[in-house]
């Protein structure tokens, strides 16, 4: 039991952190924008002229913007995930597949602590045995939560999903204008702001190869296959799981302040 409460104070230590340099991240782009006076204005106007010559940063399912900065690749040695055990599904939604997050956070006590998904930081790949993964060990480093038009790291997508961020991935062959639905549901819900440090949809729309089915919801321990974006349970989804306090593992962490730059944020 003491071992398990210092585990808790870590994490809240660890999210206190992240918040605390968000905050000094914000603060120090607001300083260099006020020092750079009429440089910085420039700087906006050219961004501007550049965005109206390129006609924006809205591309189509296939080739990337170069506004897009992809999220870095994770190397060194590989970690193997142990099948994690599927459990009761407590979100009422149909068709969703849960898994053991037994502990994290700890109301969700729902299976055998030796079969709950991992949550240690580690620095290489991870080979998930869940496709795509709904938790488990993770990169350090998370990235910024948004649109991207190329496949992410698993393991910087899985930390996100600790955060309370929803992975909606599809398949490369899905057709554009399916794509062109999934990124306006993207972009039809709200901004959250639980880590009180910088909004975000909580929200990774990405494509992903190998899928199950065309398109696949995931969050922390939960995952829904879908053949269509006018799934009304993919609304329900990210309704019932997005920063969640009920089911997220690091309520209140920021889902800003990684790596990566989206086409949408």
């Amino acid at each position: 039991m003491a071992e398990r409460r210092q585990a808790k104070l870590d994490r809240r230590a660890q999210i206190e952190a992240m918040r605390a340099e968000e905050r000094a991240r914000k603060r120090r782009v607001r300083l260099a924008w006020l020092g750079g006076g009429g440089v910085a204005v420039a700087a906006v106007v050219a961004v501007i002229v550049a965005v109206a010559v390129s006609g924006g940063n809205s591309p189509t399912s296939g080739g990337s913007s170069s506004a897009e900065v992809m999220p870095p690749a994770v190397t060194g040695a590989t970690t193997t995930q142990p099948a994690p055990l599927t459990v009761a599904n407590t979100t009422g939604i149909s068709g969703v597949v849960a898994y053991d997050t037994t502990g994290w956070p700890a109301a969700s006590n729902n299976g055998p602590a030796g079969q709950a998904l991992g949550h240690d930081h580690v620095a290489g790949p991870v080979k998930y045995s869940v496709t795509p993964p709904v938790g488990g060990d993770h990169n350090a480093t998370w990235m910024n939560c948004g649109v991207y038009d190329q496949p992410v790291p698993n393991e910087r997508a899985v930390h996100n999903l600790e955060h309370g961020a929803i992975w909606i991935t599809y398949s490369p062959s899905l057709p554009a204008a399916q794509v062109s639905q999934l990124r306006a549901f993207f972009a039809r819900q709200a901004v959250l702001n639980p880590s009180g440090s910088g909004g975000s949809r909580y929200i990774d729309l990405t494509p992903y190869p190998g899928l199950p089915s065309p398109i696949v919801a995931s969050a922390w321990g939960f995952q829904l296959r879908l053949t269509s974006p006018g799934d009304p349970r993919l609304q329900q989804f990210v309704n019932k799981l997005r920063v969640s306090q009920q089911y997220t593992p690091e309520y209140g962490a920021p889902c800003t302040g990684g790596v990566g730059t989206p086409l949408q944020q």
